[in-house]
């Protein structure tokens, strides 16, 4: 299985950031980039609430990464100039302060460029 990136595709900021992501791609068959609504998310072992909430990373081998491991994991397999910001991203103290920054950034993603009404979390 090609490893795949998969994000909101109701949200305008996720979906020009899952742009970046293709463009960042080595060549296109490194990984696939699709928004959960045009996937089985169940045969993924996905649930469209994981996906609305946070990017999500299936590796070929099936192993689910998501929010800032996602994000590691898509510049570990793109263009040799973005793989080492993957490695600093998967660093433990990094990670930890990357996984607020990213929780930060989702709940607020209605009010970045690109974001609309569309994009803002439900309240839990």
């Amino acid at each position: 299985m090609t490893p795949l990136l998969v994000f909101d595709g109701d949200c305008g900021m996720c979906t020009r950031s899952a742009r970046l992501a293709e463009r960042l791609r080595a060549s296109s068959g490194d990984f696939a980039v699709e928004p959960s609504q045009r996937l089985d998310l169940p045969a993924l072992g996905l649930s469209q609430e994981q996906c609305d909430e946070a990017l999500q990373w299936v590796a070929a081998d099936g192993t689910i990464s998501s929010a800032q491991d996602a994000v590691a994991q898509a510049l570990l397999a793109a263009r040799w100039f973005v793989r080492p910001l993957g490695a600093i991203i998967s660093l433990p103290s990094i990670n930890s302060v990357a996984g607020v920054v990213y929780r930060w950034v989702a709940r607020n993603r209605h009010l970045f460029p690109g974001g609309t009404p569309a994009c803002q979390l439900p309240e839990h």
